[in-house]
Order: structure tokens, then C-alpha cells, then sequence
């Protein structure tokens, strides 16, 4: 099939709507014919996807950078929008160790439901969508834009091409801006801070990667497509089809069948230059964070795609203070966005923040009882000079929405509304108006 190279300068693919230049050097190797046919006579509303696709490319487009944590619940989610971040990252490995629709701890191996993902972006969006809900009703106004756009881990694409044009078109229903795979064969698939990982061939990712494509075509929605390599640190290949591998393979395999690989910066920058015309943003796992070898894959991609853009996982995995001085984390982002990459993210922050924090308090509640408690709430109350509200809990769980709910259904105030005579209203809100 003859590719089909969409240097768009602002008309859109098969009516989509972009900004101009969106899919610059972007190789789609199918025509708008295809993805006529495939889609179907009736196009459902994808609102959230939408709206957050075409933020977050804009973000991209105007700021130096975009920095984003991990999220693992709505809550979360919510306390970062009103924090004032961009974006927010949803993570697989998070997923699978607290939040997937399994209900187990796992690591990030593939293990969970493949649906898992979807169904948290989701959660999240929702969660958004009520505080956006109750600022409205309250105050008659919005003072922030609560839709933050996700970039959701779609992993290794939990099988093949069929599958990640499948999970495409899944995060985008549940409201995702963008979405990554990566060149991990699926059965094997580890986080990218284990040992053990097996690539796949190169062609085999970039069909991963069409599909994918596809998959946001045939929604109509152009969210923001992440390619991610594991050459940097792999040592196993699943085959040795591909010549662009091939000097990077070993003369021997392993008990499994799978070849042995050498991999590095040379192979990482290779299949990232193979990829670049089937994704968005490229995103090279590394094992530090390395400024040397970040500004080396820019200028390695960029000699040959001058404009493209990068990701960069801010990984706990790192011991960032064995690498970095104090002065040189607090400018790391900003030398990264310098270098082209534009979304940087800590993919588990959610899960150190949630398990710190509960550590804390349950450690301290162990040996002070409820000084401890009292101690996080007056934090709370202190906090809220900076915009924190979650010390109010009944308000901040939508409790006065509801409220307003019935009181617009009965056509004046009930005696049952719950907020009025609550203790929170008395010992809380009314010392705070």
C-alpha cells in the first residue's frame, strides 16, 4: 500500500478539525477513502477527546513544555487542575499496581484487563466534569478550565495491530487527548525500568503505530500519538526479520527463542528515526536522567525531522539526587524543553504521593492518636489561603450541587437538603465566609 504523506499546512484529514501544519510529516499509509469506509454512517460525539486533543496540541504548540504527573484517582486529577497544571499523565504501571479493573496488585507486566485504562481516563474526566459542575452552580462562573487533557498508556498495545486500533478508539470514547505504545512485544511487556524486556521488530511497531493512527482517524479525533522505544536498555529481540535491526543482533538466543540484542543509544535513536513519521511525539526511555543523552536524540531526530517533538518520562525510578544537584533539577525541565520535549511527566506520582502521605499519618496516628489528624487538618486549613478546598469534605464530594439539583426539582429549598444543617456548615464554612 503507497504511503501517504500528509504535509496538511491546516486542511484537515477527512474533516477533522486541527490546527494548521497538524500533520506535518506525518506518514499515513492509507487515503480518507479508507477511513470513509471504516468509520461507518453514524459518528458518535467524542466531547471529552475532542476538546482535550486540541488543547493539548495547542499547549504544545505555545508553551516550552508540558509538565504533568501521574494521576490514579479523580481526586487526584481534580487537586492538579486546581493546582494550575496542563495536562495530566495516566499510567499503566500505576494502573496495575492500584487501580485496574482486576482489583489485584500488579506490576507492570501486561497483567491487568486491557480495558483498565479506558475506564480510569474516564474516572478521571468525571471527576473534572463535577468540580467544573460545582464551581458553576456555585459561583456563576468557571475561574479555571477543569478539563485537563490525559495522555493515557496504552502499554504495548495488549497484542497486535487489531488491538491497539481497537484500544485507540477506546481511550479516545473515554475521553483520552493522547495516547503511547510501546516497541515491547506484548506477551513479554515489562516497565521500562526492568530487566528482561524483548523488542519487537521494527515494521511490526510501525504497523502498531498506523493502527493507532487509524484508530483516531476512523474516531475523528487527532489526539496526540506517542511512540516510545526500550533499545536504550533491551536485550532481547522477538525476531530477526527486520534489516533494520540488524546490526544490533547477537550470534545466539535464549532458552525462550527470542535473539539476543545490543542495545543502546544507537539502536534507541535508529528505530526512533523509523518510527518518526508514524507518531506524534517520540518518547526514548532512558535509565538516568541524562541531559547528554537527551540533547544526542534531538539533534540525532531533528537533523532529519527538524520539528519534532519528544516526551520524557521524570521517572521515580531514577535516583535523581545520585545524578543531579539541587541546582540541576530545578532547571532540568526547562533544559528538556529547550531540546524539544515538550510533555514531561512522573508517571507514578500519584502512587508515591497517595502512600507517602497515608504512611505519615498512619505512623504518626499509631503513637499521637488524633494529634496527628487534627495536626493534617490545621495543614489543610492553611492550605486553603492557596486555593485548597478538600478540608471542606461534604462540599468538595458535590454535596451543595446536589442540593441546588433538588431544590431547582421542588421549585424551592427542601428539608431535606443536606448541606444547610451540617456540621460542616456550621464548624467549617461559616468560620471560612
Amino acid at each position: 500500500m503507497m504511503a501517504v504523506q500528509t504535509n496538511d499546512n491546516g486542511n484537515n484529514f477527512l474533516n477533522m478539525k486541527v490546527l494548521p501544519g497538524r500533520w506535518d510529516n506525518i506518514i499515513r499509509t492509507y487515503t480518507e477513502e479508507d477511513v470513509y469506509k471504516l468509520r461507518g454512517s453514524v459518528t458518535t460525539a467524542s466531547t471529552f477527546s475532542q476538546i482535550g486533543a486540541e488543547k493539548i496540541w495547542k499547549t504544545f504548540m505555545t508553551e516550552d513544555y508540558v509538565n504533568a504527573l501521574g494521576a490514579l484517582t479523580g481526586n487526584q486529577a481534580v487537586q492538579m487542575a486546581r493546582a494550575g497544571l496542563k495536562a495530566i499523565y495516566l499510567s499503566g504501571w500505576q494502573t496495575a499496581a492500584d487501580a485496574n479493573l482486576a482489583c489485584h496488585t500488579y506490576p507492570d507486566r501486561s497483567l491487568y484487563p486491557s480495558n483498565s485504562v479506558p475506564e480510569i481516563v474516564k474516572k478521571l474526566n468525571y471527576a473534572l466534569q463535577r468540580a467544573d459542575q460545582m464551581e458553576l452552580s456555585e459561583k456563576g462562573r468557571v475561574s479555571r478550565d477543569w478539563f485537563l487533557p490525559i495522555i493515557a498508556d496504552a502499554e504495548a498495545g495488549f497484542g497486535g495491530p487489531l488491538n491497539c486500533f481497537e484500544i485507540t478508539k477506546s481511550m479516545i470514547e473515554a475521553g483520552a487527548a493522547g495516547v503511547h505504545f510501546e516497541d515491547q512485544l506484548t506477551s513479554e511487556k515489562k516497565c521500562g525500568h526492568l530487566g528482561g524486556k524483548v523488542l519487537v521488530p521494527v515494521n511490526e511497531f510501525i504497523k502498531k503505530l498506523i493502527a493507532a493512527r487509524l484508530g483516531a482517524d476512523v474516531m475523528g479525533v487527532p489526539i496526540t500519538i506517542i511512540g516510545r522505544t526500550d533499545a536504550n536498555s533491551a536485550k532481547l529481540i522477538s525476531s530477526n526479520i527486520d534489516p533494520v535491526d540488524e546490526e544490533f543482533l547477537l550470534n545466539s538466543r535464549t532458552e525462550e527463542g527470542y535473539y539476543r540484542y545490543k542495545g543502546g543509544i544507537d539502536a534507541a535513536i535508529k528505530r526512533s528515526l523509523a518510527f518518526a513519521p508514524y507518531c506524534d511525539l517520540i518518547w526514548w526511555e532512558t535509565s538516568s536522567p541524562d541531559l547528554k543523552e537527551a540533547k544526542l536524540l534531538s539533534e540525532s531526530i531533528r537533523k532529519y525531522y527538524p520539528n519534532k517533538m519528544f516526551a520524557y518520562n521524570c521517572s521515580p525510578s531514577f535516583n535523581w539526587r545520585n545524578y543531579l544537584t539541587s541546582c540541576e533539577i530545578a532547571k532540568f525541565q526547562r533544559e528538556m524543553g529547550a531540546m524539544g520535549f515538550k510533555f514531561q511527566f512522573i508517571t507514578s506520582a500519584g502512587f508515591h504521593a497517595l502512600n507517602y502521605s497515608m504512611f505519615k499519618l498512619a505512623t504518626g496516628y499509631k503513637t499521637n492518636g488524633m494529634t496527628t489528624f487534627v495536626d493534617l487538618q490545621a495543614k489543610e486549613f492553611e492550605a486553603t489561603k492557596e486555593g485548597y478546598t478538600a478540608v471542606y469534605q461534604q462540599k468538595e464530594v458535590a454535596n451543595g450541587y446536589f442540593d441546588e439539583v433538588l431544590e431547582v426539582i421542588y421549585g424551592k429549598k427542601v428539608e431535606t437538603m443536606g448541606m444547610p444543617e451540617s456540621t460542616e456548615q456550621e464548624q467549617f464554612l461559616s468560620l471560612s465566609a
